[in-house]
């Protein structure tokens, strides 16, 4: 009797400190994985009163900067949450490829610039990821804005020293995304999924020389969001010989 005591004992006990981790890792803004962790609810509201900074993004400090040595894009310009309901291919494509606000997809936004989206305001943020992937959960999160059933447009300028033939936008995405390059949709990945890099490669591609635009739309049924994208050569190998700006969009 006494050791089924102590075992019952020992069972709350775990189950008291699984419940507590999990209350902390929500507060701290979902998993502590590099690939955006699993599934989880993750605090899905706004929530009142200031938080601290992104805990994984930062403000630009240079007009310019470079992929990672893995070629991973992390300089990107996001706008705050928009409602969105269902990842299915069906479902999001429809809300990612419409229009919300005028010149949506031929300029590219400015850090602190304000658009409206259905009668409310929303605002550009420019950011660097500290890691490969950008993470998005700590982007709302810190602004106290809803995690579960939005999306986000992220927008980044690649800058080419001369013509790249042949090379490929490779991405990964928790959950939903699709993306464009120079006004040119390549490719889509949907359902609930974890981000994995290179998860999506599109069709063999030619950056110009000079700017580039690349464009995103993520959406998040539940938990953790994020994303990573880079580009691979003719030979799938990471570019790493282009810079990434978004004109004079540092904090």
């Amino acid at each position: 009797m006494r050791k089924s005591k102590l075992l019952t004992t020992f069972a709350l006990c775990l189950l008291a400190t699984a419940l507590g981790a999990s209350v902390a890792l929500a507060a701290a803004g979902g998993s502590g994985r590099g690939n955006g962790g699993g599934r989880g609810r993750g605090g899905g509201g706004a929530a009142a009163g200031p938080r601290a900074a992104a805990l994984t993004l930062t403000a630009p400090a240079t007009p310019a900067t470079r992929p990672d040595d893995e070629g991973f894009l992390r300089r990107w310009v996001l706008l705050e949450p928009i409602p969105a309901q269902g990842v299915s291919e069906s479902a999001f494509h429809k809300v990612a490829t419409k229009e919300y606000f005028p010149k949506e997809f031929s300029t590219v936004p400015r850090d602190g610039e304000k658009v409206t989206v259905d009668g409310t305001e929303l605002t550009w943020h420019a950011y660097d990821s500290t890691r490969y992937n950008v993470n998005l959960y700590h982007f709302s999160y810190a602004l106290s804005k809803p995690t579960n059933g939005v999306f986000w447009l992220a927008v980044t300028v690649i800058n080419c020293p001369e013509e790249m033939k042949n090379v490929r936008l490779a991405v990964g995405s928790n959950d939903a995304s699709v993306w464009w390059v120079n006004g040119e949709e390549l490719l889509g990945l949907y359902d609930n999924r974890m981000d994995t890099f290179d998860d999506g490669v599109s069709k063999r591609i030619t950056l110009k020389k000079g700017p580039n635009v690349i464009r995103a739309a993520i959406c998040n049924e539940m938990g953790p969001s994020d994303f990573c994208a880079r580009i691979l050569d003719e030979n799938d190998k990471p570019v790493r010989g282009i810079t990434l700006s978004l004109g004079d969009a540092t904090k």
